[in-house]
């Protein structure tokens, strides 16, 4: 037990570092003690119970899945957000918080992966303020955008906007997230403005990516940047739970080897791990098993989602539904 007069000290300090709000430098001053002497006493004020500090977290926060969902799968953040179980409002609600998760963590002369044909990303975008903490910024398109005419705006739209909001350069990939062959995919892997985003793919240091289940997004179907019925159905019965950037995985993560790869036109999955944050935006019961293996084979390193999915991941709450 300190002595009397030392819990005096440590009440003074207290008082004066808490509730008037004096820096520890101010308080060395006034009483002419080093600041260390001034650390080690706050330190001791908490440890005698002088000083207790308490967090009340509001309505719509959740702190505990966060840092339960951090321990589980290694993440280095997973941010929850309030939603109701349906898809499209579950999209709806994490594109303002992937906005705000981009604009508080951007740094200059990053360079950020951006993947195609992905709702979320898009609700993200349309969310974002425009910032000008992207000063150096390179953007680029991580998987081909060009695809059906009417739905084709949606992937330059989502990088070229994003590229304006946070004051970067914008890159995209022209051409096709999926080709008819794998000849086809060399041909145009050859031309320069291609080659040009792919070179730059391997220099990603923030990528933000949708997580799909195999059955594709209606806004993926509609770009035409799809597999065929029964191509997908051979990916199921290979074991096939999702896809990021149209690079299929199992439900422990792992890349699906397939001749399909080769039809594809975009980052690859170990290329996206070397990038030192790959944040997954995804939510619902649809994409479950997809955002499981994701989080199973460390293919992100940071999640955004809705606190139901939050809770399944975490084995509480409602039971999960079938895909």
């Amino acid at each position: 037990m300190a002595r009397i007069d030392e819990l005096r000290l440590m009440t003074k300090v207290s008082r004066m570092y808490y509730e008037q709000g004096l820096r520890q430098t101010e308080i060395m001053d006034r009483l002419n003690m080093s600041q260390s002497t001034i650390s080690r006493l706050l330190k001791r004020a908490e440890q005698a119970g002088i000083v207790r500090i308490t967090v009340s977290v509001p309505s719509g926060a959740h702190p505990d899945l966060e840092e339960a969902l951090q321990e589980r799968y290694g993440l280095k953040e997973a941010i929850v957000v309030d939603s109701i179980d349906d898809d499209e409002q579950i999209v709806r609600d994490l594109g303002p918080a992937s906005a705000y998760y981009v604009e508080t963590t951007l740094r200059p002369h990053d360079v950020v992966g951006l993947s195609s044909w992905s709702a979320a990303l898009l609700s993200m975008v349309d969310s974002m303020q425009p910032s000008t903490r992207g000063n150096g910024v390179r953007v680029v398109q991580i998987l081909g955008g060009v695809g059906n005419p009417s739905a084709e705006v949606h992937a330059t739209h989502l990088t070229r906007r994003f590229a304006n909001l946070v004051g970067g350069s914008a890159t995209l990939l022209p051409a096709p997230g999926v080709v008819g062959s794998a000849d086809a995919r060399r041909v145009l892997m050859k031309d320069r403005f291609v080659q040009e985003a792919a070179q730059l793919m391997n220099t990603v240091t923030l990528a933000l990516v949708g997580i799909g289940s195999v059955e594709p997004s209606r806004m993926l179907a509609e770009s035409g940047n799809v597999f065929s019925h029964d191509e997908l159905e051979t990916l199921r019965k290979q074991g096939a739970v999702g896809d990021i950037c149209l690079r299929f995985f199992n439900s422990d993560g792992v890349p699906m080897t397939t001749p399909l790869n080769d039809r594809v036109i975009g980052m690859d999955l170990a290329q996206l791990k070397k990038s030192a944050r790959v944040v997954g935006v995804a939510g619902g019961s649809r994409k479950m098993a997809a955002i499981r293996g994701a989080l199973a084979g460390r293919l992100i390193n940071v999640l955004l989602t809705d606190r139901n999915t939050a809770d399944r991941l975490l084995g509480v709450g409602k039971k999960e539904k079938g895909r």
